[in-house]
């Protein structure tokens, strides 16, 4: 693959479908798709919620960063990152210069219902994981929608519509 070719970063909240989008991006893609916390867990040893309980969140923000500065200067690659990526400054810029960013989006009620069950989100291991996830969608959003090159619900969707999103803005030099 020329190394011409753009990276495509996916950002949002968890539970929007960044990895399980990322995925059949880069299939159809034909790209190399990498998902940054499975980076961390593998460069690291450990799960998210090991590093969290043995670092705090700013150990594995940390880690995020280094990872985040890395991937991003790899080419033609689809980037799956961890929700609270956008929080520092440097993987903004890292991401919003790299390669074409899509912000997916989906409701606070769809995150809860996608990650109810998933106990490798330290984040939402509260009495109450929705007001969590609000508290974190309130902050987040506009740091997402400012690197955003395009913004992609995700909510009630098929794959293949969210797909046909994220690929009609993409000018041919991007594909």
């Amino acid at each position: 693959m020329p190394p011409t070719l753009s990276n495509i970063f996916l950002i949002g909240p968890m539970g929007a479908g960044k990895t399980t989008i990322g995925r059949r991006l880069a299939q159809t893609l034909r790209r190399e798709f990498l998902d940054s916390d499975h980076e961390i867990e593998q460069r690291a040893g450990a799960s998210i919620p090991l590093i969290f309980e043995l670092e705090g969140e700013a150990g594995f923000r940390s880690r995020e960063k280094a990872v985040i500065a890395e991937l991003t200067q790899r080419p033609g690659i689809i980037l799956a990152t961890g929700g609270g990526v956008i929080l520092d400054p440097d993987n903004r810029r890292c991401l919003g210069g790299r390669g074409f960013v899509i912000y997916l989006v989906a409701s606070v009620d769809e995150q809860l219902r996608r990650t109810s069950l998933d106990t490798n989100r330290p984040l939402l291991q509260t009495a109450d994981p929705k007001a969590r996830l609000a508290q974190l969608f309130e902050c987040r959003d506009p740091l997402y929608r400012e690197i955003a090159d395009s913004i992609v619900l995700t909510e009630g969707r098929p794959i293949r519509q969210v797909l046909r999103d994220i690929l009609n803005p993409l000018e041919p030099s991007q594909l």
